[in-house]
């Protein structure tokens, strides 16, 4: 009897390994690959930010608000992937840094809105370098990591697809 689902039943697999015994090697595992490629991801970044003063996640946050500023910790969350317990300590160095505020919406208490200060709407200029370093470092042309970025992103979508409560 298989404990495997009934799409290991079918030629899925093959191409990715020889023999069963090598389903179970580290290498041939996907999940090892993106959790290794996104820890050097964010090592590479590193050097990147480290003179604007913001860690990898503080400038994803950053991201989001140069896009639209005034967004709540839920919406932000919503769009990181992060949960509070780890989005309100972030915030809260990044508020104490001057970067950005953070205030109880006057329609819902419930609600708390984040807004970029001065300061943070002004590093936006300072790290317009950022993502052109980071695409030379990679060396991959626009049209590659266009790609790579949209495969990744269909893969996060199945997988958030098939996880309850997504």
């Amino acid at each position: 009897m298989s404990s495997l689902p009934p799409c290991a039943d079918s030629d899925a697999l093959k191409p990715a390994a020889a023999s069963p015994d090598d389903l179970l090697q580290l290498d041939q595992q996907l999940c090892f690959a993106l959790y290794s490629a996104s820890l050097a991801m964010t090592k590479a970044y590193k050097p990147m930010l480290a003179p604007l003063g913001l860690t990898y996640p503080q400038y994803l946050v950053m991201l989001l608000l140069w896009e639209q500023d005034e967004r709540t910790v839920n919406e932000l969350g919503q769009l990181l992937h992060l949960d509070s317990g780890t989005l309100t300590p972030l915030l809260k160095r990044m508020e104490s840094q001057g970067l950005l505020t953070r205030r109880r919406d006057t329609e819902d208490e419930r609600r708390v809105r984040v807004v970029l200060s001065q300061a943070g709407r002004e590093l936006r200029h300072s790290a317009a370098s950022v993502p052109v370093n980071m695409a030379c470092q990679l060396q991959l042309n626009g049209q590659e990591i266009g790609q790579l970025r949209a495969q990744l992103q269909a893969l996060r979508a199945r997988l958030l697809a098939g996880t309850p409560g997504h």
